[in-house]
């Protein structure tokens, strides 16, 4: 049974009021248990189905006794004897006035000095109630008990198919606890239930299914988006100085303790030109890493509530830190923290939550920020310290674009050696990936028109009919390289 030291301290300090906020109404009783077995309390459940029963000891409810919450409460104030109330759904009731002054006074008296629990999924204490209260979280079961119940898994497995052992492989066992971590029992429980029923065995193929149903049962749909399979990431043209740098940090970032002298990499801000490929050189640090990939929309964190904004982006972080290890990437960063007078210093807390949690996380999250805007970028950020480096995703030189055309010919099943590589990379000067990428599609969509195979003639007529933004908006693109090249690490 895992120990809950905090709460057996909380218990021996008869601490009057505790708050248990869990889906695992089961695991937190045994909790209690648990801890009372250590030294004796007597220890009684109130449903509003049973009212209120003994639990250290065997005995039926009293006859005649009143179950009502209110009955309940008095009856408890009346008790001399020191013990402990575990109150279950009880939120419900602790709006009646009268409730809450029942609580209070249990609470207050210093003969008896009993616990009350309050135990349940969400619980919003009154004013009155919340000075005298202590919120204990209930401990995520850790990698022992993870393994246990695995195991017990297997043998359920075992039972029902005719005595077959479970086909487990080592490795994948350690990777499958690793994964559930974060979770409560019950719902990794049914996670590993699913990747074993699924074929009566635990490998390596079962994890990006587990690790995506994680992502979902963490509830960040819509403000967090999932990728797992991210190895093809890897494959992004150029960005060589960038990879060499991941390289080196790479051990650093997974060892299980720190290395001597080495802290582990916190992460790296990329600035460039739009369409030059800051966001695939982001996916690429997930692909080179072979880590889940999670992307923060900070526009969606936003709501027109006093300090909601915070709390969501809290709770994004924590998701984060619960799928660890993982990339975290947060698009156009800029748009969520820059300073503005407009939204009651909304910004600036939510870029104090961020800073905070790079400063203090102990999982292994690697933060990878992506921005357009340079002026837009508070100097808290920039620092060293917060982030690792900065790097300058450019346009992409001769080279990187025979690549980039290379990937998207081969991506629409063209054979880059029917095309003069060169002759197309000396045309695309100045363009960036996406547009290269769009050259393509543009090419295919002229031969298909006259019913021909693609050539180098319909890519270069796509060229040649586009202005690069490189062009369009040429002193500010001139500019930002400029800022680049100066201030920042070049990505490749």
């Amino acid at each position: 049974m895992q120990k809950h030291p905090d709460l057996a301290i909380l218990l021996r300090a008869a601490t009057p009021l505790v708050v248990v906020e869990t889906h695992e109404e089961v695991r937190a009783i045994e909790a209690f248990r648990g801890c009372l077995a250590e030294f004796w309390k007597p220890l009684y459940r109130w449903s509003v189905t049973h009212g209120l029963v003994r639990l250290d000891m065997d005995m039926p409810p009293a006859p005649g006794q009143d179950t009502s919450p209110q009955g309940t409460l008095r009856r408890i104030l009346q008790n001399r004897e020191k013990s402990v109330y575990l109150l279950l759904d009880f939120a419900p009731w602790l709006e009646d006035p009268v409730n809450i002054r029942l609580i209070k006074e249990i609470c207050q008296q210093q003969q008896a000095e009993h616990t009350l629990a309050i135990i349940g999924p969400k619980i919003e204490l009154p004013p009155g109630l919340q000075p005298i209260a202590h919120r204990y979280d209930l401990q995520l079961p850790g990698d022992a008990e993870l393994e246990a119940m695995i195991r017990e898994e297997a043998f359920n497995w075992s039972r029902r198919h005719d005595g077959r052992r479970v086909k487990v492989h080592k490795r994948s066992l350690e990777q499958l606890v690793r994964t559930l971590r974060g979770l409560n029992l019950k719902d990794a429980r049914r996670l590993a239930r699913n990747a074993i029923y699924q074929d009566g065995a635990i490998t390596d193929e079962d994890l990006p299914q587990v690790m995506q149903a994680k992502f979902e049962l963490l509830g960040q749909g819509g403000v967090l988006q999932f990728e797992y399979e991210t190895a093809r990431f890897s494959e992004v043209a150029g960005l060589r100085k960038l990879k060499h740098w991941l390289e080196l940090r790479k051990p650093a970032f997974f060892a299980d303790k720190p290395l001597p002298g080495l802290d582990s990499p916190r992460g790296v801000l990329l600035l460039g030109v739009q369409g030059g490929g800051k966001s695939l050189a982001a996916k690429a640090v997930a692909g080179l890493y072979g880590l889940p990939l999670l992307r923060l929309d900070l526009a969606s964190l936003y709501n027109k509530y006093h300090g909601e904004s915070e709390r969501n982006l809290r709770e994004s972080l924590k998701t984060a830190d619960i799928m660890a290890p993982c990339v975290l990437w947060v698009d156009e960063i800029e748009k969520g923290v820059a300073a503005s007078d407009s939204d009651e210093g909304t910004s600036r807390r939510m870029l104090g939550t961020l800073l905070s949690w790079l400063s203090e996380r102990k999982h292994p999250v690697f933060l990878v920020a992506t921005a357009n805007d340079i002026s837009a970028l508070p100097p808290e950020l920039m620092r060293k310290g917060r982030l690792d480096e900065i790097f300058f995703v450019d346009l992409p030189g001769h080279e990187v674009r025979k690549e980039i055309f290379r990937i998207h010919l081969q991506k629409r099943e063209q054979d880059p050696e029917g095309f003069d590589l060169d002759e197309l990379a000396n045309h695309a000067e100045g363009f960036s990936g996406a547009e290269i990428e769009q050259a393509v599609v543009s090419g295919l969509y002229q031969a298909y028109a006259r019913k021909e195979g693609l050539n180098d003639s319909h890519i270069l007529a796509a060229l040649k009919s586009t202005h690069p933004l490189s062009h369009v908006m040429a002193e500010k693109v001139q500019a930002l390289r400029e800022w680049g090249q100066s201030r920042a690490v070049p990505a490749d």
